[in-house]
C-alpha cells in the first residue's frame, strides 16, 4: 500500500503496532568492533522479494491482507520483549501519512543536513565552455520545448520529436544535440535523413520504460573538467516516499551514468520524506540542477565540489522528526514517556524489518548457512509458504517443489532479479550439487543479511534476558568497551557504571561473553540451534563472522516534543526542507482543534532504530502482523 494512501492506523494501549521502515545496517563480518556500520535512516530490503517497487505499491483489501499476515513474525518471535521505562502506554495513529516521519542526515562534521539551497556555485560557472555554449538555448524554438517537454514526461503519443535541420551544419547538429540532452535529461538524440532532408530526433533509449531499464554500460561523455576543482560534485537529496536505491536509479537513468558513480553514507527507507548527502563523480552541479524541472518526489541542491567520495557507515546519525497522530494520552503521559526516552533511553534492539516480512523469517535462512545445510537453504527459500506473497512467486515456488526443476521454476518469474530468481539461474547453471556456488550468485549484501539477521534475533533474546535477569544498572560480568575492546566487569567496577555503559556481544569467533549466566546462555542458545560457540568459523569465507559489540541502551540526543492540535487530517503536520523552499507557509495549528497529535523530534547514532525509541514511548508492537490486525479493526 502505498504511504500516501495508506489507512490510518489506531494505536491501542498496551496494544503493539508498527512503525514505518526505518533503519538498520548489517553488521561488520570480519573484525569485532562496536557495531557503528549501520544506519538508522532505512532498512535494506530484508525480504526475498527484491522486487520493484512500483509493483509493491498497489492497494490490497484490509481483511484478505490481514489473512496473509496471520503467518508473519511478532516482537516476541525476535527477542524483544521488554521496556525499560514504566509508564502508561497511550493509543495514536502512527504513519497515517508519509510526511509524518521525517528523516534528515547527520554529516561527518555533526551537522543536520538540510536542502535549502538550490544555487548552482561558482566553481560550475568559472569553467571554460566552447564558445557555442552562450547559444544553447537560442538553438530550440518554444514548441520544440514543448513538444520535448512533454517526451519527456511520456505525453508525447509519437514517442520520438523530429527537428528538420534548415541550415545544415555539422556545429549546428552539435548545438542542437547538446542543447536537448543538457535541458531534458533522460532524452537521447540521433540524426537522420529522409528524403534529402536531415532532422534530429529525440526520443527515450528505451521507449516507455527508459526510467526503469536504459542500458547504462555505455561510457560516459567526456567533459571538459578543470584541473582545480574537485573531482567529486556532493549534493544534498531531498526525497519523498521512495527509498535511495530507487532514488539512485532515476538519477542515474536521467543522467545515463552508472549507479555505481553515486555514493553515500547510508541508506534511507521509502516510508519517509528524507533528507541525505550524495556524492557523483565527475557530473556538474548545473547538470544536476536541471534535474529539478523534472524529477517528481526528488529534489537536488546544496552543490559544492569536493576531492572525495563519501562511504557507508561515515555519517554521525540521524536526526527523526515523527508526528503521532489523534493520541489518546494526556498530556502528562506523554510528559512521563518522552521524558523517560531522553534520561533513560530505550532498548536498542533490532527492529522487526531485519528479519523479513513472510512466514519464512530470514534468520531460519541464516542459521541453515551457518550450519553448512545448504539444502535446507534451498529448501527455506524456494518451498511454498503461506502469507503474503506475489501471485508469480507462489507459482514459481509451486513449480519447484513440484518439479525441482530450476529451469522450469524461473520461467515462472517475471522479475528474474530477485533473490529466487538469482538462486534458481545459479541452481540451473551449476546443478543442485554446487549449491554454494549456485548461491554465491546472490548478491553479497543480500546472502550475508541472512547471517547477519541470525545474529540479530540471538542479541535481542540474550538482551532481553539480561535485562530481566539484572536491570538497569552494571553488575558484575557485565561487559564494557575499552577503545574496541570488551572489558569484563568486576564487583567493584559495575559500581562506577551504569546500564548505558554496558555492551552485549553478536555471535562471532571473535569476541568475547559476559562472565555471568547470560554469557552461558549464549552457548545454550547456539547449541540448541545445532551451532558450535567455539567454532564459529565457516568453511565459506563470506560467512565466518568475527561477531561485534552493540550498546544494550541508547539514549537519544537533542529530543523534544509537543503536544498540538489541528482540525484538517489531511494537511502535513510537518514544514519539510522543499516547502520552505517553496516558500509555502507552515502549518497552522489551532488550540481548540478537534485532533490531537504528538511531534517528536530526536537524533539516534548509525545503527539504531527508530521504531524501537518510538515503541518505547507508546509502549506498541512493531510488527506487521499487529500493524494489520488493528488497521482491520480501524478499517471495520
Amino acid at each position: 500500500m502505498a504511504d500516501s494512501d495508506a489507512l490510518p492506523v489506531a494505536v491501542q494501549p498496551g496494544e503493539k503496532r508498527s512503525c514505518p521502515e526505518d533503519e538498520g545496517e548489517d553488521t561488520p563480518s570480519k573484525k569485532p568492533k562496536v557495531e557503528k556500520d549501520g544506519e538508522n535512516g532505512a532498512s535494506p530490503r530484508q525480504d526475498e522479494e527484491e522486487l520493484d517497487e512500483e509493483a509493491s505499491d498497489g492497494e490490497e483489501d484490509g481483511e484478505t491482507f490481514a489473512d496473509m499476515m496471520k503467518h508473519g513474525l511478532t516482537e516476541v518471535d525476535v527477542g524483544i520483549l521488554k521496556y525499560v521505562s514504566d509508564h502508561e502506554g497511550f493509543s495514536g495513529v502512527l504513519k497515517e501519512r508519509y510526511s509524518d516521519f521525517v528523516v534528515h542526515e547527520i554529516n561527518k562534521q555533526g551537522k543536520i543536513v538540510h536542502l535549502d539551497d538550490l544555487s548552482i556555485p561558482a566553481e560550475a560557472e568559472e569553467a571554460p565552455e566552447p564558445e557555442h555554449e552562450t547559444n544553447e538555448c537560442e538553438v530550440l524554438t518554444e514548441e520544440q520545448k514543448k513538444q520535448l517537454g512533454e517526451l519527456q514526461h511520456f505525453k508525447n503519443k509519437e514517442e520520438n520529436v523530429s527537428i528538420e535541420i534548415v541550415d545544415d551544419t555539422k556545429e549546428k547538429r552539435t548545438l542542437i544535440h547538446k542543447a536537448i540532452k543538457t535541458q531534458f535529461p533522460g532524452l537521447e538524440t540521433k540524426t537522420e535523413e529522409n528524403e534529402g532532408r536531415k532532422f534530429i530526433v529525440a526520443y527515450h533509449a528505451a521507449g516507455k520504460k527508459a526510467l526503469a531499464e536504459v542500458k547504462t554500460t555505455t561510457a560516459p561523455r567526456k567533459h571538459f573538467w578543470p584541473k582545480k576543482r574537485g573531482s567529486f560534485c556532493h549534493f544534498v537529496l531531498y526525497k519523498e516516499n521512495k527509498d535511495t536505491m530507487d532514488a539512485m536509479n532515476v538519477l542515474s537513468k536521467f543522467l545515463r551514468l552508472r549507479p555505481n558513480m553515486f555514493s553515500y553514507m547510508g541508506t534511507k527507507d521509502k516510508r519517509a520524506i528524507t533528507v541525505q548527502e550524495i556524492a557523483v563523480l565527475k557530473i556538474t552541479a548545473e547538470r544536476l540542477a536541471h534535474l529539478n524541472k523534472c524529477l517528481r518526489n526528488l529534489k537536488v541542491g546544496n552543490f559544492s565540489y569536493k576531492n572525495h567520495p563519501l562511504k557507508l557507515g561515515e555519517l554521525q546519525g540521524n536526526h527523526f522528526t515523527v508526528v503521532i497522530r489523534n493520541i489518546s494520552g494526556s498530556d502528562e503521559q506523554v510528559h512521563q514517556a518522552l521524558t523517560s526516552l531522553k534520561q533513560t533511553g530505550f532498548i536498542n534492539y533490532y527492529g522487526m524489518q531485519r528479519f523479513g516480512t513472510t512466514a519464512v523469517p530470514t534468520q531460519h535462512v541464516g542459521r541453515a548457512i551457518l550450519k553448512n545445510d545448504w539444502t535446507e537453504v534451498v529448501d527455506l527459500i524456494l518451498k511454498p509458504r503461506p502469507g503474503a506473497e506475489k501471485e508469480f512467486l507462489v507459482r514459481c515456488r509451486e513449480e519447484w517443489a513440484k518439479t525441482q526443476d530450476p529451469e522450469a521454476a524461473l520461467k515462472k518469474l517475471p522479475n528474474k532479479r530477485c533473490v529466487e530468481g538469482q538462486l534458481l539461474r545459479g541452481l540451473s547453471m551449476y546443478g543442485k550439487k554446487n549449491i554454494v556456488t549456485a548461491f554465491g550468485l546472490i548478491p553479497r549484501n543480500n546472502r550475508l543479511m541472512y547471517v547477519h539477521s541470525y545474529q540479530s534475533v540471538v542479541w535481542n533474546t540474550m538482551v532481553s534476558r539480561r535485562i530481566e535477569a539484572f536491570g538497569l544498572k552494571a553488575v558484575e560480568g557485565d561487559l564494557v568497551l575499552r577503545g574496541t575492546t570488551a572489558h569484563v566487569l568486576s564487583a567493584e567496577e559495575a559500581e562506577s557504571h551504569s546500564i548505558h555503559d554496558i555492551v552485549m556481544p553478536l555471535p562471532g569467533f571473535d569476541v568475547i561473553y559476559p562472565a555471568h549466566r547470560i554469557g552461558e546462555g549464549y552457548r545454550e542458545l547456539l547449541t540448541a540451534d545445532g551451532l558450535d560457540i567455539d567454532n564459529m568459523r565457516h568453511k565459506v569465507k563470506d560467512y565466518s563472522l568475527a561477531g561485534a559489540y552493540r550498546r544494550i541502551i541508547i539514549r537519544p540526543s537533542d529530543v523534544s516534543w509537543e503536544v498540538i492540535q489541528y482540525d484538517d487530517p489531511r494537511i502535513s503536520l510537518v514544514h519539510s526542507d522543499f516547502e520552505k523552499l517553496e516558500n509555502k507557509p507552515a502549518p497552522v495549528f489551532n488550540k481548540e482543534g478537534k485532533y490531537r497529535a504528538l511531534r517528536m523530534e530526536f537524533s539516534l547514532p548509525p545503527s539504531t532504530y527508530a521504531t524501537m525509541a518510538i515503541r518505547e514511548v507508546l509502549k506498541l508492537d512493531t510488527s506487521i502482523k499487529k500493524q494489520t490486525q488493528l488497521n482491520t479493526t480501524w478499517f471495520n
